[in-house]
Order: structure tokens, then C-alpha cells, then sequence
């Protein structure tokens, strides 16, 4: 009797881990049916009792489940579906009553969602960084100089994309003047054309790299326009500050290009002085100002723009991109749909619209947006990583892994792409495939942390714990403060048997980070082991006063409590488990046993009641009802709880126990 009165202690990541490969059994199922969709129905029948054991398995209810495997195998000895699901049910059954294997599993997966969120922190930290520093990183942080190429192939994607624009623009500004010079007199048309001559011909000197001499014709240009032809005059202007602002960004940061900059906002501001109705020229503005970091101004011109020539859909696009800067969203959201509304084949536009969507916390559309660009440029290699972190943070693992393995086609120097990939393959299982990928990108760079840390948690999955610990001792000599780095060093010393290492780490990690649970529970689970109860419950209260309503806390102070004895606050914390997770059977088995164990046979009695409707076939749970109906005196229940046991389960342990109390009754 005292040792079924013993507490299990027991986490459920198991149920976690087992969605996982229940899920790809099942897929596998329809794969060796040949993926035929029409099923018969004896098919259909069996499909189902497969899902729904599958069901039963992750929501930890192993018994119900493997009640419906056992009825489809004795139909057929040989269904590998149900043999494979079988196998997966127990391990992860076997698992579920182990602390130390379910533990490290939900430790795992823990340490991997939390990297996946700092490494995103990481990205969008480092892109903001690049773009105040104008995307030009230190030459002594690689990292950075990878990321710089990835932005310059996306920004020089976006130019190319803009050149088109522009281009059809101008087109389409040459028509509307053709249509001006109709109207004009025939003196006027001869102005007009040789002032267009000119014109044209001074970009064509910008273009050759000539600032002098296209400003020559610039000027002759301008001086043949008469005063009376302001809307002409504006609109050349205009073009001519576009041909200035232009030639400054193709020669950034040198005395012509400074010139042409000048230039360019002189002559943009004469055009609006003339004529503020050229949209151009407040475009040339809009942008000079966003270069300056001016966003008001920016705003301003660029709405401007906007407004006055609003089937151009060049100019909601910029506008869109400067208040995304400004972080005024839901404006940026609404530029980007006029935009792509105007040009549904403009993929810059689709790539921020999905951008702004992300940021708006929007991420089935920001994924749709995605898809549209590279639906439109295939080498879109940006927004594939995009479609990748989404698809990885929606759990979709195989969709990120063909998204990251898409933006690697088109840029394999994409270091954050190739460490995303390997996360998404660690995600889906393939933890090999994982292992190499890290492998190429610690050729890359060795001493990334992230990286070591990450190939640390393959090499844990992997059952490689010395190389476990190798990696994630070089990801804490790079960044000793990190607390989920130290974590993880604790649980590889862990896996190792060296337990008092790892409380070592496990200690430094939750001083480094107050609010940080696992290494607390950790902790609080082999002080438990080795009997140190009194440290079991500190770290476990630490915990707990971070999360009150955490399951695996409430569960684990349960748990020590009922070994010291304690069961007013071990009873508290079980019920605290159970308000959290009010289907997990072992918890009311733990539950059911302090009640016992504190002589309150008839809460007890109640409580195994409900273990046998969650889960009809523990045994255990039905024994010890039985007996616990026998202090109640209630003889003609434990009869029938102490004989459905010999009944459905003659192989059980206590067999002889339960024989020899119902031969008592």
C-alpha cells in the first residue's frame, strides 16, 4: 500500500512531442494509400479510429487509445498505421511517467520557441541598426555585413521594380505633353519641342555622368520657356530636379552628388513655386526629405504627390514606406493597398504591404502579401524568408523549410536564412538534416552564439550530450549573460548524469533572469531527487511567484509537499494544476493519493473517480478506488471495482491483493 500511495511526479510535453509523430504517421498513412482522396467506407471507418486515437493519445488519454489501436489490429495484424501510432502511444506513455524524460522533452521545446522569438528580436533589431547606419555595417561584424548584402539585393530589387515605375511615368508624362503641345500655338509647339530637346538631352549628360554640362542645358532650356507657360515651365522643373535627385543617389556621398542634391531641392521648390499642381516635384521633395530623415516633411510632400496625380502608384508606395518609418501603420497599410490596387504587378509594394502587416500583428495577410511578390518575382529571396519566419511562427514547419530553402536559392549567403532553416528543420523532426545546416552556418561565422546555442539543442535531440555540451559552452563563452544559454549548458550537464553541474548552470541561469521558470523548476526537481526539500521549494516558489497559474509549477509543488508530507499545500498546488488543466487524469491520480494519504477518503474517492472517466483503463486508479471504497465501508462497490480489474486486466501487478481483499468482502 505505501508504495502505490507514492506521488508521480510527471510532465506532459510528452502529449506535446507525440502530436508531432502522430501527425506524421498519419501522413504517412495517405501516402502509402497513393494518395487517393475517395476512400471506401470500411476505409473511412478506419481513418477515423485512427484520428481519434490520435486524439486520445495527445490529449494524454493513452488507455482510450490504445482501446481503438488494439480493435483495428485485431482486424489486421498487419496495419503498419496502427502498429506505428501503437508505438508512439506507448513510448510516449512511458514518457509521461517519467519526470526526467518528459521534462528535458518540454525543456527542449521550450528553449526552442524561446530562441526562435530572440533570434526575430535579433532581426528586427539588427535591420532597424542597418537602416539608421544607411546600411553600412562594421567591417569587423560579419553577421551584419550578410545581412547588409540580403537588404542591398532586396533594395536593389525594389530600384530596378522603381526604374520601371518611373520609367512608365515618364512615358505617360510624355503623352499628356503631347497632348499640351496640340493645343498650343504652332510658335509654342517649336518652343515646346526644343525646350523637351534640351531637357532630354541633359539627362542624358547626368546619365554619362556629365553635371556640368546637363546643367548648361538645363539652364538653356529654362531660358527659352516664356513667363507666361508656368504650368510648362513647372512641369520641366520638375522632370529636371527628378534627373538631379537621381544622379545624387547613383553618386552618393561625393562633391557632384552633393551638387546634384542642391540641385535637386532648388529646382523642385522653383516648380512648386510656379505650379503646385505638378505632383513631380513634390514627389522629388517627399523623397529628399525622407533621405534627411525629415518623415513629417516626407509626409507631406509625398501625400501631396499623391493627392494631385493619384493613379500613380509609385507615389502611395513611397508614402507607404515613410509612414511605415514614421510607425504610423494603419496609414502605411492603407498606401500600400492604393498601390498595389493602381499596379497588381508591382512586387515592392506587395513585399512592404506584407511588412506593414506583420507589424500590425496581421500575419495571415502579411503571408498573402508575401506571397503575391514572389509570385510575381520568384528570386524574390527576401520575401521567401519572410513567408519562411511566418510559416515557422504558425508552426507550419515543412512550409518554412521550403520557403527558407527557396531565399537560399536566390541568396545563399543569407546567413539568417540558413540558421532559420535549420530551426525549421529541427521543428519538423529533421534534426540530421538540422545538425548539418548549423554545421554550415558555424563555417560561417563559429562564434555566433545563436548558432551554437541552436546546434546545442539538435545535438540534444540527437542523444550527442558531449557535443551538447561543447556547443553550448561556446555559445556561454560568447554571451555569458544570456540566461537561456546557461539554461540549456545545465540541461546537456543534465543528460550527462552531471547533475551537480548542472545546478550550477541552472542556478546562474535563473540569477541572470528573475522571471525565467524552467531553470527554477529544474532546479526544484533534482533538489526533489536527491531529498533536498527544503531547496526543492525555493526555487519552485520562485516560480511560482512569477507564474501562480503555471501547470508544471503547481504540479511540481504538489509533488514535493506530499513527500514531506505536507498535504494542506500539496492538495492547494494539485488543485491549482488541475484548474489549469482540468482533463490531465494523473494530476487527479496525484490528487486522489493526498487525499488518501491525509485521511480524506471520501474527496479521494471522488477524485479517483474522475482519473477512471478521464482514463477507464488505469489500473491503478481503479485498485486504489477500490480500496479506498473499502475504509469507506462501501464493500459492494469495491467489489465491483476490485473485480472489473481481475476481470479486464488478469496481468495486473496487484492481482493477488485485489483477490485476496475480495475474498474478504
Amino acid at each position: 500500500m505505501e508504495k502505490r500511495k507514492k506521488i508521480i511526479i510527471f510532465s506532459c510535453a510528452g502529449a506535446v512531442l507525440l502530436a508531432g509523430i502522430i501527425v506524421l504517421i498519419l501522413t504517412l498513412g495517405k501516402c502509402s494509400a497513393g494518395g487517393d482522396t475517395t476512400l471506401s467506407s470500411a476505409d473511412a471507418k478506419r481513418a477515423n479510429i485512427l484520428r481519434l486515437a490520435a486524439d486520445y493519445a495527445a490529449a494524454g488519454e493513452f488507455d482510450r487509445a490504445l482501446n481503438l489501436i488494439d480493435g483495428l489490429l485485431i482486424e489486421n495484424p498487419d496495419d503498419e498505421d496502427a502498429r506505428s501510432l501503437q508505438r508512439a502511444v506507448l513510448s510516449s506513455e512511458r514518457g509521461d511517467r517519467n519526470y526526467d524524460q518528459s521534462s528535458g522533452a518540454e525543456a527542449l521545446l521550450e528553449a526552442q520557441r524561446r530562441f526562435l522569438e530572440e533570434q526575430r528580436r535579433n532581426n528586427e533589431a539588427l535591420a532597424s541598426s542597418l537602416q539608421r547606419a544607411g546600411n553600412s555595417p562594421s567591417n569587423n561584424n560579419s553577421l551584419a555585413e550578410m545581412e547588409a548584402v540580403t537588404r542591398m539585393l532586396a533594395a536593389e530589387a525594389e530600384a530596378a521594380a522603381t526604374r520601371r515605375a518611373e520609367a512608365a511615368a515618364e512615358e505617360a508624362r510624355k503623352k499628356e505633353q503631347e497632348a499640351e503641345m496640340a493645343r498650343a500655338s504652332r510658335e509654342m509647339q517649336e518652343i515646346m519641342r526644343r525646350v523637351n530637346n534640351l531637357v532630354s538631352d541633359g539627362k542624358a549628360r547626368l546619365n554619362a555622368g556629365d553635371l556640368n554640362g546637363a546643367s548648361q542645358l538645363f539652364n538653356e532650356a529654362r531660358s527659352l520657356i516664356p513667363a507666361s507657360e508656368s504650368h510648362f515651365e513647372a512641369q520641366k522643373l520638375a522632370e529636371m530636379a527628378d534627373a538631379y535627385y537621381n544622379f545624387s543617389t547613383k553618386n552618393p556621398n561625393t562633391p557632384a552628388g552633393r551638387d546634384a542634391l542642391n540641385n535637386a531641392s532648388q529646382t523642385a521648390n522653383e516648380g512648386v513655386a510656379k505650379d503646385s499642381s505638378v505632383a513631380l516635384s513634390h514627389y522629388v521633395l517627399g523623397r529628399i526629405a525622407r533621405d534627411a530623415n525629415q518623415n513629417d516633411k516626407a509626409i507631406s510632400e509625398l501625400r501631396e504627390a499623391a493627392r494631385l496625380d493619384p493613379n500613380n502608384y509609385l507615389y502611395h508606395h513611397e508614402l507607404g514606406r515613410v509612414l511605415f518609418i514614421a510607425r504610423r501603420l494603419a496609414e502605411a497599410r492603407d498606401s500600400f493597398q492604393a498601390a498595389v490596387k493602381l499596379n497588381q504587378n508591382f512586387e515592392p509594394s506587395w513585399y512592404n504591404l506584407g511588412g506593414t502587416f506583420r507589424a500590425l500583428n496581421r500575419q495571415d495577410d502579411a503571408l498573402e502579401a508575401y506571397r503575391h511578390a514572389v509570385t510575381i518575382k520568384d528570386d524574390y529571396a527576401v520575401a521567401h524568408r519572410e513567408i519562411g519566419r511566418i510559416l515557422a511562427a504558425k508552426g507550419d514547419a515543412s512550409g518554412a523549410v521550403q520557403a527558407f530553402t527557396k531565399a537560399l536559392q536566390y541568396n545563399p549567403n543569407d546567413f539568417n536564412a540558413l540558421c532559420e532553416l535549420a530551426a525549421a528543420q529541427s521543428q519538423a523532426g529533421n534534426n540530421t538534416e538540422a545538425e548539418t545546416l548549423f554545421s554550415r552556418a558555424l563555417q560561417m561565422r563559429p562564434n555566433d552564439s545563436q548558432t551554437n546555442y541552436n546546434m546545442a539543442l539538435v545535438k540534444l535531440e540527437l542523444k550527442k550530450i558531449n557535443e551538447a555540451i561543447t556547443f553550448a559552452k561556446n555559445a556561454v563563452d560568447t554571451n555569458s549573460t544570456n540566461a537561456i544559454y546557461v539554461y540549456t549548458l545545465g540541461l546537456a550537464l543534465e543528460a550527462s548524469n552531471a547533475n551537480d553541474l548542472a545546478i550550477t548552470s541552472y542556478k546562474r541561469a535563473a540569477t541572470l533572469d528573475p522571471r525565467y521558470l524552467r531553470p527554477r523548476i529544474n532546479l526544484g526537481k533534482l533538489f526533489m531527487l536527491e531529498e533536498n526539500y527544503t531547496e526543492a521549494i525555493n526555487y519552485l516558489n520562485e516560480a511560482f511567484a512569477v507564474e501562480t497559474n503555471n501547470f508544471e509549477v503547481n504540479n511540481n509543488l504538489g509533488a514535493v509537499y506530499a513527500k514531506m508530507n505536507d498535504w494542506a499545500n500539496s492538495i492547494n498546488h494539485y488543485e491549482k494544476a488541475i484548474a489549469v488543466r482540468s482533463n490531465d487524469p494523473m494530476v487527479h491520480l496525484n490528487l486522489a493519493r493526498v487525499y488518501a494519504a491525509s485521511n480524506d477518503h471520501q474527496k479521494a474517492q471522488g477524485s479517483y473517480l474522475t482519473v477512471i472517466r478521464l482514463a477507464p483503463n488505469n489500473w491503478d486508479a481503479i485498485y486504489e478506488l477500490g480500496m479506498t471504497c473499502v475504509t469507506l465501508g462501501l464493500n459492494t462497490d469495491a467489489k465491483r471495482y476490485l473485480q472489473d480489474l481481475v476481470n479486464r486486466n488478469p496481468n495486473y501487478s496487484g492481482k493477488a491483493d485485489a483477490e485476496r481483499i475480495l475474498r474478504s468482502l
